[in-house]
């Protein structure tokens, strides 16, 4: 006998429709606070780059530039964060019979172009400093605005990882990466700043090429994150962890072959599980439905899992 559940609308006493519902719940609550934090950073990474542009224009400061431009961008990875957070939230289908989860792996993909290509801006921006010096006027503004960058952005990557790490998003948590690296390469300005009052023109696009190695260094990480989704990378605790849970439950004589992987900010599992051959299809069953709920309540932001179930004696001796 080789029996398989997944357990969508099945109850057989055990409750599980009301959990399924409340796994949908959770999964649209985390959707809501993944939007509110995307609005939220947006308009606050929106209002600090507006100020910094009023002040590049009164200073001509090239590493403030480059700071402004990163800030934008960071703002503007908001967009497509959001669609995917929309696009998930829709029902499965007969064409995507998953749903649109992996919206946000692509939405962070964007994200990580994004980061990419204001490294590239903030570099050409200091190399052409470098060969063409400007002069920087106005000091003490450019520190207060290296100041501004640095508290807009760090309140925004504690909201945003805290929040991504909460839900499960790893776009999330890139893009909030993203905004702290904004926010010590906006206080490097501060720096720039330092070097000219001093004496040394070479520091503010010196300062620009240095935020645009730091750029490259969250380049790999964002990326690191991003692309280990797309390939379905997950946590090998997880996978030890429901391999652990799955043991528990009485009546299963071995538990293995776990696989999971990610759908958008939700988790998902597949697994075998050995019983004892002389069970009934439908006790095999019940066993089967015992090991999805037991891993659901196990495995944080677990959502949905299919239990191979197999005859001990035919695995142990096959």
């Amino acid at each position: 006998m080789t029996g398989r559940t997944q357990g969508h609308g099945h109850g057989h006493g055990h409750g599980h429709g009301h959990r399924s519902a409340d796994r949908v719940d959770t999964a649209l609550e985390s959707s809501r606070r993944g939007m509110r934090a995307l609005v939220v950073s947006f308009v606050a990474l929106l209002a600090t780059a507006v100020v910094q542009a009023v002040l590049v224009l009164v200073t001509g400061s090239v590493a403030l530039l480059g700071d402004t431009v990163h800030n934008v961008a960071d703002a503007l990875t908001s967009v497509p964060l959001a669609i995917a957070f929309v696009l998930g939230r829709r029902a499965a289908s007969r064409r995507f019979t998953y749903g649109l989860g992996r919206a946000e792996d692509l939405a962070g993909v964007v994200i990580v172009l994004v980061i990419a290509a204001s490294a590239v801006y903030a570099g050409y921006e200091s190399v052409r400093g470098l060969l063409d010096p400007q002069p920087v006027r106005h000091l003490w503004v450019v520190a207060a605005a290296g100041v501004v960058g640095f508290l807009g952005n760090e309140l925004v990557a504690r909201y945003r990882m805290r929040v991504g790490r909460d839900i499960g998003s790893a776009a999330l948590v890139a893009d909030g990466l993203h905004a702290r690296t904004d926010g010590f390469t906006s206080l490097a300005v501060v720096l720039g700043g330092v070097g000219v009052a001093l004496g040394f023109p070479a520091a503010d696009p010196l300062v620009g090429l240095g935020m645009t190695v730091a750029i490259l260094f969250v380049l790999r990480d964002a990326a690191g994150e991003v692309f280990g989704r797309l390939l379905d990378a997950v946590d090998p605790a997880s996978v030890e962890l429901a391999e652990r849970a799955a043991a528990q439950v009485e009546g299963v004589v071995r538990a293995d072959r776990v696989r999971m992987r990610w759908t958008g900010h939700v988790l998902r599992a597949e697994l075998a599980i050995g019983v004892d051959a002389g069970l009934s299809v439908e006790q095999g069953h019940r066993i089967a439905h015992e090991v999805e709920h037991h891993l659901k309540r196990a495995v944080p932001r677990l959502t949905a899992v299919t239990v191979h179930t197999e005859p001990a004696t035919r695995v142990a001796g096959g």
